[in-house]
């Protein structure tokens, strides 16, 4: 048990997806999960482990915002042996090509700071995915029928933001979408020698302003689920040569 989380030791799984709604967390776990078993409720924040085709699995709450997330983070990997975090989550979009209900795996996530910027001082440090994460999700949407859009997110300090002209120059510079999460996951995942991934769902368009209800945000986001479990559980073809 830690400070944020009740579970007792050996109830968490290497491998923990982390929604950022703990209600989202209730739903994967009871729809994609065998025999869920709640491990967590502190605070609010569920937390539930079961088996999916037979490896163990944590789907866990993050909160919304970086330092939420690094909390969390922080305590599965050194308290409970997490070695595996994915997270599954909303995103808004940012280019014309990105639409509603797409998929987004973010292969790096550019951020002003996070929790963690205070070790790096003047440094700018560039958060990115696990490559094999990366490359197994990419070839799980695929095979699901749906051809993601990899690269570049924007992990913000804030959900009402008031900069259009930082939003331009991201547009510009191809930044596939916005969320408040990705960056510290990443740079957590690098300091523990963990794999990390986010695969996101976007349910917000910031050129079109279209937006999906708080309904489906909820509950309407099985594809990414789907997706990041069989990422995390690929095997490579040299792996079974």
């Amino acid at each position: 048990m830690t400070i944020h989380i009740a579970a007792k030791s050996g109830e968490i799984a290497e491998t923990v997806l982390l929604p950022g709604d703990p209600r989202r967390a209730k739903w994967a776990a009871e729809r994609f999960l065998d025999n869920p078993k709640l491990i967590n409720d502190l605070r609010g924040m569920l937390g539930f482990t079961g088996t999916w085709n037979g490896h163990r699995v944590t789907i866990h709450g993050s909160g919304m915002g970086m330092p939420s997330l690094s909390i969390y983070a922080n305590e599965l990997i050194r308290d409970y042996g997490a070695r595996t975090l994915i997270r599954i989550g909303s995103c808004g979009a940012m280019q014309n090509r990105v639409k509603l209900r797409d998929i987004i795996l973010a292969m790096t996530a550019t951020t002003f700071t996070t929790p963690s910027s205070g070790i790096f001082r003047e440094l700018k440090y560039a958060p990115c995915a696990d490559w094999g994460l990366l490359r197994a999700a990419a070839r799980a949407a695929e095979a699901l029928g749906t051809t993601p859009h990899v690269g570049g997110i924007y992990s913000s300090d804030v959900f009402y933001d008031e900069r259009p002209d930082l939003n331009e120059q991201m547009t510009r510079h191809g930044i596939l979408g916005v969320e408040m999460e990705t960056a510290e996951l990443y740079t957590l995942a690098a300091r523990h020698g963990c794999r990390a991934l986010a695969v996101l769902t976007v349910s917000d368009h910031l050129l079109t302003h279209e937006s999906l209800p708080g309904a489906e945000r909820e509950t309407g986001f099985a594809e990414m689920v789907e997706i990041a479990l069989n990422a995390a559980f690929a095997r490579h073809p040299e792996e079974t040569a």
